[in-house]
């Protein structure tokens, strides 16, 4: 039975060198990173089903166009000046 192959050796990877750290002063505030860059990100909440149609009493009423192209089914995306459809990309402007 011939001997099963084995990998070549890893080869070790050394560590990187680390800056030598500043010796604290007497009597100064300890240092605090800039919060320059950083900023809370904003989180956008999911429409979902509940806003493509309107309920109204005991009726419910699409609020945005359906596709001319794709039919029934596919809501178009409502932008400020226009609606778009997301599956074949057919586009109606709005009316000033």
């Amino acid at each position: 039975m011939p001997a099963p192959k084995t990998a070549p050796p890893k080869k070790e990877e050394k560590p990187a060198a680390a800056a030598p750290a500043a010796a604290p002063v007497e009597g100064a505030a300890p240092a605090k990173k800039a919060e320059k860059g950083k900023r809370e990100k904003k989180h956008k909440e999911e429409k979902g089903v509940k806003a493509m149609y309107k309920v109204e009493g005991e009726k419910i009423s699409r609020a945005r166009p359906t596709c001319e192209r794709c039919g029934p089914g596919y809501f178009m995306a409502d932008h400020h000046d226009r609606f778009t459809c997301g599956h074949c990309g057919f586009t109606r402007y709005k009316q000033k």
